[in-house]
């Protein structure tokens, strides 16, 4: 029998920061993020996932 160590405890999600993409976009399909010097594009594509790119 083979035991396994708990799983690491996770943050409740009703604690983080919480956003609408639809907000970040203003209402379209593109925002641009930054961290730090980063700068990073945000974009909901038309079957309503999002991508980030650099």
């Amino acid at each position: 029998m083979t035991f396994h160590a708990a799983p690491p405890k996770h943050t409740p999600t009703d604690t983080l920061p919480t956003y609408q993409a639809k907000d970040l976009t203003e209402g379209g399909d593109l925002a641009q993020i930054v961290l730090e010097d980063q700068t990073y594009t945000l974009r909901v594509t038309r079957a309503g996932k999002l991508i980030l790119t650099k």
